[in-house]
């Protein structure tokens, strides 16, 4: 599996009704859940005072990132997300076991 820097900005559309809100915020805790379960998302964060979330996620590649792991949240058709891909550092910590 790859390593994704995923930045999601959620806007929702204007007129939208607020219970399709909630159901969809209900429905992306539960899915977050699965994903996180699965190993899919691996770390979430939210920058202080901001509503985007910066987090990390796994998946094969790029378009299984999308298809199957970011594609099936509840509220993706209202999110603009950037997307990095990583790779590892050759001085990671974690690979040198300093």
């Amino acid at each position: 599996m790859k390593d994704f820097v995923v930045t999601i900005t959620t806007t929702i559309p204007d007129g939208t009704d607020p219970a399709e809100v909630d159901r969809r915020r209900a429905a992306e805790h539960e899915r977050a859940k699965e994903l996180a379960a699965t190993g899919r998302l691996y770390r979430i964060w939210r920058p202080a005072g901001e509503k985007r979330s910066i987090g990390i996620w796994r998946a094969e590649d790029r378009q299984d990132l999308l298809d199957n792991v970011l594609g099936t949240l509840p509220l993706w058709p209202w999110m603009s997300p950037e997307i990095v891909e990583l790779e590892s550092h050759p001085n990671d910590p974690v690979l040198n076991q300093w």
